[in-house]
């Protein structure tokens, strides 16, 4: 429960940005005919980020207002700092900061400049500052929202980046930083700014411990797109997913890496992930997801171990926990392993999270060959999703995963059997169609040891069955 009082503004005081000339008084809107609405496309600002570009759906729009959210130190200062940085040296940049003074992010940007591009770098005689920084990048300490839109007014800038809507106040209202009706007034009125002036609006967004946008959930509906910057700490790898864009695909994402330099795009995230593959090597399956249009190919490893305690364990990363017991009950009632003395432990490598239930074959082969200690085939990946009568079902944009999978050498891929025939499979990678998660194992583990394995299985699943 949160308390809102609710005052009449103070005299002189006028909704933010009517005093400067942005937003329309009331009653200036007028209904037009669909039919006499101008249809020109509106030309989109070039990102020279091309993952982050990608992500937006080919640049960023003007006017537009968009969301960046994700956990301390993921790096979203950093990746809107490195953009504002590049916008700046064609367009002029205002960076507003709640959160650190312009002396540290100056001292960002230096360490950026730094060890990035260094040879667009004009470095000075004692060789360690750069002198490439750019002349239209402004920056600003300021957390009042009227005193923040004075500066818009004096800059006129093209990009306008907010670090963070939660420390954005407006003096007028009586409630605390980051509290609901601030952080809900506050993107209303940037969103007013961004529509009437034309500038594009980036908001740092903080997150909640469970990972949820912290504030009012109406802040998602406010703005135009909402990205998340995903990853785990340990790792060097990060996720940019858009999960809400009005101007371009949702469930699109952009892969970087962060490194000294920043975060670095990642143009081939398939090959990345599967660098440091063992190949041959019990309890790894190679699954094709998708995220948004991007086909990636990700290593999934499975172990299983006998337990030591009366419950086995079920401990999944990167996996979601009930899709793991629904294949361990697959596989232990359908196929005839046996699992349920057993600890299972699944890792999607590289800290990705796989939502989709394409996975679901890789993971069951991944389990089956640790278990047997038989290594899946090095050269096959395996999509499809598992039924609870352990057949296979098919799963959208086939051809688009088949075709990343050829591209990285891939030979077979082991997928659900077709009942409607719709477009052609690719020519450069075999098809193996099967119809069960029974029939894939036996086509998926190396040499006719797995296949015997599969029989010793179902024959003392039988033999069982007969003694009761």
């Amino acid at each position: 429960m949160v308390e809102e009082v609710v005052a009449a503004p103070a005299s002189g005081k006028t909704r933010s940005g009517h005093s400067l000339g942005f937003i329309p008084q009331a009653g200036n809107s007028k209904p037009r005919r669909l039919s006499e609405i101008d249809d020109d496309i509106e030309e989109r600002l070039p990102l020279p980020i091309g993952e982050f570009s990608r992500v937006l759906g080919g640049g960023v729009v003007p006017g537009s207002i968009v969301l960046i959210c994700g956990d301390p130190g993921i790096g979203k200062s950093t990746l809107l700092l490195q953009t504002a940085i590049e916008m700046a040296r064609k367009r002029v940049v205002l960076y507003i900061s709640g959160e650190e003074s312009v002396r540290q992010i100056k001292m960002r940007a230096a360490r950026l400049l730094r060890r990035g591009d260094r040879r667009s770098m004009l470095r000075s005689s004692d060789g360690e500052e750069p002198g490439d920084m750019p002349d239209d990048l402004f920056l600003v300490t300021e957390t009042s929202l009227d005193v923040m839109l004075e500066h818009i007014a004096e800059v006129k800038p093209n990009l306008l980046i907010v670090d963070s809507i939660q420390t954005t106040v407006l003096p007028e209202m009586g409630s605390s930083a980051g509290s609901v009706s601030q952080v809900r007034e506050c993107a209303s009125r940037l969103r007013e700014l961004a529509k009437s002036s034309g500038i594009s609006v980036f908001l740092i967004g903080h997150v909640t411990k469970e990972g949820a946008i912290a504030g009012p959930r109406v802040l998602e509906h406010i703005v135009d797109t909402v990205l998340y910057l995903e990853g785990d700490r340990f790792q060097s790898y990060r996720l940019l997913r858009s999960v809400k864009n009005r101007f371009g695909a949702t469930s699109e994402v952009g892969v970087f890496e962060m490194s000294e330099n920043g975060l670095v795009e990642i143009t081939n995230p398939s090959e990345a992930f599967l660098a440091e593959r063992m190949v041959n090597a019990p309890g790894s399956a190679i699954a094709v997801t998708m995220e948004g249009t991007r086909p990636l190919l990700v290593e999934i490893q499975g172990l299983t171990s006998a337990t030591s305690f009366g419950n086995p364990r079920r401990t999944p990363n990167g996996v979601d926990f009930n899709r793991l017991l629904l294949i361990v009950a697959v596989l232990s009632r359908r196929v005839g392993l046996h699992l349920g003395e057993q600890d299972v432990f699944v890792n999607v490598v590289g800290g990705l999270k796989v939502d989709e239930p394409a996975a679901d074959l890789a993971i069951a082969a991944a389990l089956a060959s640790s278990i047997r200690d038989l290594a899946v085939r090095a050269d096959t990946v395996l999509i499809g999703e598992i039924g609870l009568s352990g057949e296979l079902r098919m799963v959208g944009q086939m051809p688009t995963r088949l075709r990343e999978a050829a591209k990285l050498g891939f030979k077979t891929a082991i997928v659900p059997r077709r009942l409607r025939r719709t477009e052609p499979w690719p020519e450069d990678i075999h098809i193996v169609e099967v119809r069960s998660v029974r029939d894939a194992l036996e086509q998926t583990l190396l040499g006719e040891s797995g296949r015997s394995m599969l029989r010793s299985s179902e024959g003392s699943k039988v033999a069982g069955e007969q003694g009761r």
